[in-house]
Parts: C-alpha cells; sequence; structure tokens
C-alpha cells in the first residue's frame, strides 16, 4: 500500500461561516482520497495565508499545502487586492518549495451568497493537491 500523503491546510477565518464549512469539506475529502491532514493553521484573513504557508513548508514534513478562504467583494477593490496578491505568494511558495500548494481560495467579486454555493473550492483544492502530488511522483519514478 502506498504511504499516505500528508497534506497542511491554511484556513482563514474571515467569513468564518463559510471557511468553516470549506474547513469540514476539505478534512472529509482528504480522508476520502486516503490523504492525511498533519497540520492545520488558521489565519485571521486570506491576505494571512502566505506566511502560514511557508511556516508549514518549512517544517517539511507535508507533501503538499491546501488554502482554504472567502474573499466577499466590499464597495471598494480591496477583495481583487487581496485574492490576487495572496494567490501569487502562494503560487510563489509552491515554486520556491518545490511543493504543490493549491488555492482553495473563493473570490473575489462575489457576494455572500455566490460564496455560499463555491464552498466546494475546498474539496477541488484538497483534490489538485493530493493528484499532483501522485503525478510528480509517478513523473519522478519515470525519470528516476
Amino acid at each position: 500500500m502506498c504511504e499516505k500523503i500528508k497534506l497542511g491546510l491554511v484556513v482563514a477565518e474571515f467569513n468564518r461561516d463559510i471557511t468553516y464549512m470549506m474547513e469540514v469539506l476539505a478534512k472529509e475529502h482528504a480522508e476520502f482520497l486516503g490523504a492525511e491532514i498533519t497540520d492545520v493553521i488558521r489565519v485571521p484573513g486570506v491576505f494571512d495565508t502566505p506566511i502560514a504557508v511557508k511556516r508549514v513548508l518549512e517544517k517539511g514534513d507535508v507533501d503538499a499545502v491546501v488554502t482554504i478562504g472567502c474573499v466577499i467583494e466590499g464597495e471598494t477593490e480591496h477583495d481583487e487586492v487581496v485574492a490576487q496578491h495572496a494567490a501569487r505568494k502562494i503560487m510563489d511558495l509552491g515554486l520556491e518549495y518545490n511543493k504543490p500548494v493549491t488555492l482553495g481560495i473563493s473570490g473575489p467579486g462575489m457576494g455572500r451568497l455566490a460564496a455560499h454555493q463555491r464552498i466546494d473550492y475546498a474539496k477541488r483544492a484538497v483534490e489538485a493537491a493530493v493528484k499532483l502530488v501522485r503525478r510528480l511522483k509517478d513523473y519522478d519514478k519515470q525519470k528516476g
């Protein structure tokens, strides 16, 4: 049997009514896929996720990190700035540490109703992390 894939989970608490459901779904889907969530860090908001992702990756004992969050549109373009900068830094960290870091952050440009309809982004992010870890391991074996 294959060794379980170990995932870190970084969850933004802003809009916690939504991110709580996303966190639960992420944990359930990881278990369904045979992966194990070994680290969970909750951060105040999406903007704060990169530093927590970096901390998890620095420990070196996870195969991938899944980010969970929800950026709801406000009266300014703040939601776009937060989501774009967080996504870019999250991607940069995956490349820096050579490990998948997936984006389970919904938004920007959506209201609360749309955010509730996008809770499954958490499931998609877990699935992407597990698939990418497996495919990279397969690739490494082939090129071995």
